[in-house]
């Protein structure tokens, strides 16, 4: 009766983030004054989102003394990272950083990783209902607060009634099915019941794709009122389509009140589009600080400072205390809306 309360309570003392895990890599420490590995695998290269992540990465490194890149696939493409994990097995990393393409693809190579005495951490993008195959999670913001945002401020523009539709990025993306499902809950509400859904379509964040796939929803349903895109790759191609057709509020070619557009987008991208009048509203969060935030907890964690469980605290350099929820995950910030009157104010 004695083991089997010390294997309980040994149990319980693993559980703390409530995860499954059988191979911990927290105890692959880095020997103080040894200079911490870490990589940042984003969905795809050249996304303009993540540059701001990766510079994020790079203050935080600079800070702590890291030895920090940024390596990603051509494409977004559910098993496109599998052999960019692998290339960094063999180089000998101490952390890989990662925005998966999917919530289980990659399960293998990552579970090869963490034997490896390599430290997983999932930045903007989860390893949903995999959680075990990484070691912790750097979320923007609290995702359960997106689908209900994105859904008010659509219904907000378009008078809570008419047809809408959703331009994703790829099919397989955790978080991105995450929104769209409750999206698909939150329309549910009596508030509005008039808003139907009647199109879902995958630009797979490439700005051509995007393009012709918002081209077709604009061709297919006339009576469009609003799109919703929740990529940033997404919303700055179906911002330049309906820019050119000049279906708009108030555009050259607009039926009616014309076509809202909101989504998720960075300032940068699109400032130009919400200075003419294409587009009223975007939302987003801090890419920055997720990388920052995201490089200071793999640090604390390889040093052995920080313990992997619900509850406990680290130091995010300058952004200060932060703490750890259920399944280790950490959030970022707030969500954030983009107008006209403030836009002017962030870049990135």
């Amino acid at each position: 009766m004695h083991r089997v309360a010390v294997v309980l309570l040994a149990i319980v003392f693993l559980a703390g983030c409530q995860r499954p895990e059988s191979s911990p890599t927290t105890n692959g420490t880095v020997a103080p004054g040894q200079k911490l590995k870490v990589v940042f695998i984003p969905k795809n290269e050249g996304n303009p989102y993540f540059a701001d992540t990766d510079r994020g990465f790079q203050d935080a490194a600079k800070e702590m003394g890291c030895d920090y890149s940024m390596v990603g696939p051509a494409k977004a493409d559910a098993t496109s990272q599998i052999p960019v994990i692998k290339d960094q097995i063999q180089g000998g990393v101490d952390v890989i950083a990662i925005s998966a393409n999917s919530p289980d693809a990659m399960d293998m190579a990552l579970d090869e990783a963490r034997r490896r005495g390599i430290f997983v951490v999932a930045v903007d993008s989860d390893l949903d209902k995999n959680e075990s195959h990484r070691d912790a999670a750097v979320l923007c913001t609290d995702f359960k607060t997106i689908a209900d945002s994105q859904i008010e401020l659509l219904g907000s523009e378009i008078g809570y009634q008419g047809d809408i539709a959703i331009l994703s990025a790829t099919r397989d993306a955790p978080n991105q099915n995450a929104w769209i499902a409750q999206m698909q809950e939150t329309l549910k509400q009596p508030k509005y019941a008039k808003m139907k859904l009647v199109d879902i379509v995958y630009g797979d964040d490439e700005p051509a794709k995007s393009t012709t796939e918002t081209e077709g929803l604009l061709t297919k349903y006339p009576n469009l009122r609003g799109i919703i895109a929740p990529t940033t790759v997404g919303v700055a191609a179906a911002a330049q389509q309906i820019d050119i057709a000049g279906v708009y509020p108030g555009g050259p070619h607009a039926t009616g009140p014309g076509v809202v557009l909101t989504g998720l987008g960075t300032p940068d991208q699109m400032r130009g589009f919400i200075k003419k009048g294409v587009v009223q509203a975007i939302q987003l969060w801090s890419p920055h600080d997720s990388g920052y935030i995201a490089c200071y907890l793999a640090e604390e964690a390889k040093a052995g400072k920080l313990k992997l469980a619900e509850g406990n605290k680290f130091t995010a350099g300058k952004l200060g205390e932060r703490t750890l929820g259920k399944n280790c995950v950490v959030i970022a910030g707030p969500l954030l809306t983009f107008t006209k009157a403030n836009i002017d104010q962030y870049h990135f």
